[in-house]
């Protein structure tokens, strides 16, 4: 694992163990332990990792990480059930920056919260990660979410990365067939675009075999990178 142009010789639990990496995951209520105040769920890698040196300043630094998510000192004392799903995953985000890691895997993080909140739970993620310099792998399904929120994207299809490069070029100029059907099959409100939306993609009617590619840059922008043979290649790139 490469972070900061530092090569990390560990397994990714290696990693999480010394606070390097930290998850937000999907479902906030089930990461929580319901038995545990919200304060010593903040703080339980303070105490793994011996982070401060007195209880006051346990104290004052897990204040400060609430408040920085948007919640209270004050709401350190209450359990997780007594928090909306918005703030529960407030919670989540404050447990995973307190420990100021260099990566942070967001998993779905918004998923299971109402279209409302999510845009707030993403504002936040990105305003944090860029003033605390935190990188962030943001895993989703919502193709408008990663495009406004990430500076890289990469396009995985049965555990094969496809196609990965800027944000922008991903989603101005897709290569591979798979990123093309999956941002073709984002509803749109005009009904004539929407039923030119193509029907699905099938690797193995269409005779894309993964094992077989190899990694190709676009002449465009180097960086733009898709995962197919040299045949493939040509082809897509006429079609495009």
């Amino acid at each position: 694992m490469i972070i900061d142009d530092r090569q990390y010789r560990v397994t990714l639990a290696a990693f999480v163990s010394v606070g390097k990496l930290r998850l937000i995951f999907q479902d906030p209520m089930s990461s929580l332990n319901p038995r545990k105040k919200v304060r010593d769920l903040i703080g339980a890698g303070l105490d793994i990792h011996h982070k401060y040196g007195s209880k006051e300043e346990r104290s004052s630094l897990i204040g400060e990480y609430l408040m920085k998510v948007g919640l209270s000192p004050e709401q350190g004392d209450r359990y997780p059930a007594q928090f909306s799903g918005g703030q529960r995953q407030r919670v989540g985000i404050a447990r995973a920056l307190i420990m100021q890691p260099k990566l942070i895997i967001a998993d779905e993080c918004i998923a299971a919260l109402d279209a409302s909140i999510q845009a707030q739970v993403v504002n936040l993620l990105k305003k944090l990660c860029k003033e605390s310099g935190t990188s962030m792998l943001f895993i989703s399904h919502d193709l408008s979410m990663v495009h406004y929120i990430s500076d890289k994207i990469g396009v995985l299809h049965l555990g094969y990365l496809l196609e990965t490069g800027s944000s922008d070029a991903v989603f101005s100029s897709p290569v591979h067939p798979y990123t093309r059907n999956l941002l073709a099959s984002v509803p749109r409100p005009d009904p004539i675009m929407q039923s030119h939306v193509s029907e699905g993609y099938d690797p193995v009617s269409s005779g894309i075999i993964y094992e077989n590619g190899s990694w190709h840059s676009c002449e465009s922008d180097p960086t733009h990178k898709v995962w197919c043979t040299d045949e493939e290649w040509k082809k897509w790139g006429e079609e495009k």
